[in-house]
């Protein structure tokens, strides 16, 4: 592409000329980056395809113009316009060029590269315009390897991450324009959960009232073909579509690779390739069973959750145990938002496997240092007679083994407390511990 051509795509994606479009703020991650942009480190900003990564950059550009940088310091690029035909690190040094030589930036222009690893070769290239004092470099990116392979052995030391999420619940308010408040009427709040359980917590999905289904076939059919066949260089496409289906419909649910290979007819390790693959790109989480042992962790059985509850019941899951498992799916998401701005807390689910296959179970443990800060189990629908004393007792038996700070069990509609033999258990509803401030009682209840 001549000069002309480069800068003709690259007004049309930056501010110079006019206004662009931000989106809605999200002051926690928005506050996040501008306090990483003055580091004097490469920023990068990962998470699921159309988490809300592009229009984060914009608002941290249109917040570095408020605060002094001049319009034409902002250099965005989006590698996913179609007019980049050849994506790799000459195409970098053009824009770059033909950027300077056009716009002549009065100060260290801040360079936006907005999915970045379709682009070959262009971690070397960052390297070198970081070290050379030439611009702030701001890299998103729809694949964790931006925080693993590439950037371990190019940017060591020189990055700092944030991974973005979908919108969660107190988020999803917000962008449909429900301000937070205690006296939003229940029947209001509970057709806005439903909404976001069933429809969707994607940014782009919160203004819509239909089934959004065409919206997230669009969206499988971008993450399998470009974050995943593309990216992996993936020639099994159908075992790994079937292995995706497949891992969607068995939701909170404890699996291993040699379970999965047996029922697929695949070998224990291409399961265990893909479902890697699958975390890599932000579609499934996996959640390890707590141990003390690190080689009994890892041999563990783990439990499945997606990026996404209404992508999973598109694609998977459709049974009466529908709302429970989706609870589930939607806490674990919330304490992964949570714990992520607090290094050294990790999440993990707990078996008493001295027990035995029906052994108690607690859905997550919050672990800090040495110190297990929280455990909790999720129940929802009337907590009474067995169901009760089950999940009692898993927290009884996780407690006299773990001696946690706080035990909780999240629930559908019962608030309150019992004291059981190892102390006190508190019960809260799913959308209040969801809604709920820092402080409150459960593992940084702060706004997502």
């Amino acid at each position: 592409m001549n000069s002309v051509e480069i800068l003709r795509v690259l007004e049309d994606w930056n501010p110079w000329k006019a206004p662009w479009d931000e989106g809605i703020i999200r002051p926690f991650y928005l506050e996040r980056l501008k306090k990483q942009a003055r580091s004097g480190h490469v920023l990068v900003i990962t998470g699921a395809r159309r988490s809300g990564k592009s229009f984060l950059m914009k608002q941290l550009a249109s917040a570095l113009i408020r605060e002094g940088a001049d319009t034409k310091d902002i250099l965005f690029i989006n590698f996913e316009d179609p007019r980049w035909l050849v994506r790799d690190a000459r195409l970098l040094d053009d824009i770059f060029s033909t950027y300077r030589e056009s716009l002549c930036p009065t100060g260290k222009p801040f360079v936006f590269l907005d999915e970045v690893q379709t682009v070959l070769g262009w971690e070397r290239w960052v390297r070198t315009r970081h070290e050379l004092g030439q611009a702030t470099m701001i890299l998103s990116g729809s694949n964790a390897a931006l925080l693993g392979r590439e950037l371990g052995t190019v940017l060591t030391g020189r990055h700092v991450d944030t991974v973005v999420y979908p919108l969660s619940f107190r988020e999803f308010l917000e962008f449909r324009g429900i301000p937070e408040s205690d006296s939003i009427p229940s029947a209001t709040l509970e057709k806005q959960f439903r909404d976001y359980c069933f429809q969707g917590s994607f940014p782009a999905l919160a203004g819509r009232s239909e089934e959004p289904n065409d919206w997230f076939l669009a969206f499988y059919d971008d993450v399998v073909e470009k974050d995943l066949v593309k990216r992996f260089k993936i020639r099994k496409v159908e075992e790994l579509k079937a292995l995706l289906n497949f891992a969607l419909s068995n939701i909170s649910k404890p699996i291993t690779a040699l379970s999965v290979s047996k029922f697929l007819k695949l070998s224990p390790e291409t399961v265990a390739k893909f479902l890697a693959y699958f975390e890599q790109a932000y579609l499934l989480f996996s959640l390890t069973r707590f141990s003390r042992g690190m080689k009994e962790r890892e041999k563990s059985p783990r439990k499945l959750y997606c990026i996404d509850t209404a992508l999973a019941r598109m694609v998977g899951f459709r049974t009466s145990e529908d709302f429970g498992r989706m609870a589930e799916n939607i806490v674990f998401l919330e304490y992964r938002r949570r714990l992520s701005r607090h290094a050294g807390s990790t999440l993990f689910s707990w078996k008493d496997t001295q027990a035995g296959v029906g052994g108690p179970e607690v859905d997550f443990v919050v672990q800090n240092g040495e110190r297990i800060e929280e455990i909790a189990q999720v129940s929802m629908g009337d907590l009474v007679g067995d169901t009760r004393k089950r999940e009692l007792r898993a927290l009884t038996q996780a407690a006299r083994r773990l001696h946690p700070e706080r035990a909780l069990v999240i629930t559908e509609t019962e608030e309150g407390t019992e004291t059981l033999p190892f102390g006190t258990v508190s019960f809260v509803p799913l959308q209040k511990w969801l809604l709920a401030p820092e402080g409150a009682g459960s593992a940084d209840r702060s706004p997502s």
